[in-house]
């Protein structure tokens, strides 16, 4: 063997034990020169801080900073998504799981108690409409200053003319006897539209809690991702930095060092994006549970195992036609249409109601000569009154026929919606059923990606494999990582969504 030979042997060693002494002694190195993304308002992330809360305490040390509170371990099982290990919450940080998020969000929410108040404002219309059926009472003061011997003469109406100098004080009782259904249609109609309206408040409410689950999810992936980028930007830092010793000690080519500089500033560039998402989901996850500014979260993710989904779609078509309340509020909205179609209908029929008046009259006009009309200290009186509708060009029977083309209109609209229905649970459960199958296809993705990385790394380490090589198994295992800890959390959504779609969350 050539003296040339075994130097660069020995060289090839010494670089080895450095670069392994290196690995060990850095392990949460991060990019050197990465530029730190912005923080709205007052809120940081996980990393930002951990980070603050060391410096803060002193126990920060010198050099590389701390890793984040938060490590995304590879489950075992082939059905089981990335979990997320949690640590104690910093402080100013909220820790909930998607329980008490739910309470939060149906406590503060304001769509929540914006159709919560209609429902109970809906309520009251039945009471107005049920107040023709009660007796309606007036108290009447009158005072009257009349010129003596006159009379109305231009009036514009048929009444009698007299005036009487007087002053008095009675009351006016009438009551409605019967209108032939009219009013009982009336507060039928009223009693299903409020019945609507509730099954609106719950659509509302699970709309809300819906929301929830994927805001939920969606910043426990985002922090995963970041996590992912976090590990990816390590890595890589590492080996930009073996291949930059090998450049300068003439043991690689400048193509080399160009390569992994790009992959590394290809790393940065994704924990930028991935800080930026996880600070977005956060900002979404606010909103929802009804905080007016951005709060800090410390999420705690579901442990109970992932199962397969239903297997029989046609039954969860049956459980929503049954349970899903904006069919129940389509359904009480048409039976109220029809009960107001019959009650406009009623407009018809007469209306008979009786008439009660009683007072006294402590000022009144004497009797002077030659009249002796005089008007006596009290009176009273009753009387009923038929209101018979004879003929207002066509008012009624047009409004009648109105409120049925409504009622039909309303009941295509309820056949609509069970078409929809029926499209989005079956939908939601293929939707289901894909995430549950890429649950092992991913991990056996990760898996054939680490082993293809790990392979091109020693093939390179030997001289034997390109910086290209490399770069892609690089490439390859980032996006197995990230779509690895994706998978669980988009089959928990899909769950969620098609348990919304069939019997509501």
């Amino acid at each position: 063997m050539k003296r040339t030979d075994k130097r660069a042997i020995l060289v090839l060693l010494l670089l080895a034990l450095q670069m392994r002494g290196f690995a060990q002694e850095r392990p949460a190195q991060t990019a050197q020169g990465l530029p730190t993304a912005p923080v709205p308002q007052t809120v940081l992330s996980q990393v930002s801080l951990a980070q603050a809360v060391s410096a803060q305490t002193g126990t920060q040390q010198t050099g590389a900073p701390q890793p984040p509170a938060t490590q995304t371990s590879q489950a075992t099982g082939s059905n089981a998504p990335a979990n997320t290990q949690t640590s104690t919450a910093p402080p100013g940080t909220l820790s909930l799981n998607l329980q008490q998020a739910e309470a939060y969000a149906i406590k503060n929410n304001p769509q929540v108690s914006v159709a919560r108040l209609l429902a109970f404002a809906s309520q009251q219309v039945t009471r107005e409409v049920k107040s023709n059926l009660w007796p309606t009472a007036t108290g009447e003061l009158t005072g009257v200053d009349a010129q003596s011997g006159s009379r109305i003469t231009a009036s514009g109406a048929l009444n009698n003319p007299i005036i009487y100098e007087r002053a008095a004080a009675g009351l006016m009782v009438t009551q409605l006897i019967t209108d032939f259904g009219r009013t009982a249609n009336l507060i039928s109609s009223a009693n299903y539209t409020a019945k609507a309206e509730n099954q609106n408040a719950v659509a509302t409410k699970e709309q809300i809690l819906l929301a929830v689950s994927k805001a939920f999810y969606n910043a426990l992936q985002a922090h995963a991702v970041l996590t992912v980028a976090q590990q990816t930007v390590n890595e890589r830092q590492t080996v930009a930095h073996q291949v930059e010793t090998l450049f300068k000690n003439k043991l690689k080519s400048e193509l080399d060092y160009s390569f992994a500089s790009v992959n590394l500033a290809q790393a940065q560039l994704l924990l930028l994006d991935a800080q930026n998402n996880e600070n977005a989901a956060y900002a979404t996850l606010s909103m929802v549970l009804g905080f007016p500014n951005l709060q800090a979260f410390q999420l705690v993710e579901d442990t109970d195992p992932m199962t397969a989904p239903p297997s029989n779609v046609d039954d969860l078509i049956g459980q929503a036609f049954s349970a899903r309340p904006e069919i129940l509020s389509l359904q009480f909205q048409y039976q109220a249409a029809k009960k107001f179609q019959i009650a406009e209908r009623d407009l018809l029929f007469p209306n008979i109601r009786a008439l009660a008046a009683i007072g006294d009259t402590p000022v009144g006009n004497p009797a002077v000569a030659p009249s002796p009309s005089a008007l006596n200290n009290t009176y009273g009186a009753v009387g009923g009154n038929i209101e018979i509708p004879i003929f207002n060009g066509f008012l009624y029977t047009a409004r009648a026929k109105e409120a049925n083309l409504r009622a039909q209109a309303t009941q295509e609209r309820l056949q609509d919606m069970r078409n929809l229905i029926s499209r989005d649970v079956r939908t939601s459960w293929l939707n289901a059923n894909t995430a549950y199958q890429r649950l092992a296809v991913t991990q056996l993705l990760l898996q054939q990606a680490k082993l293809s990385l790990d392979l091109a790394q020693s093939r390179y380490n030997l001289g034997l494999g390109s910086i290209v090589e490399l770069s892609q198994a690089q490439l390859q295992q980032t996006q197995a990582e990230i779509t690895y800890a994706q998978a669980g959390y988009d089959y928990r959504l899909s769950l969620a969504v098609l348990t919304y779609e069939t019997t509501g969350i």
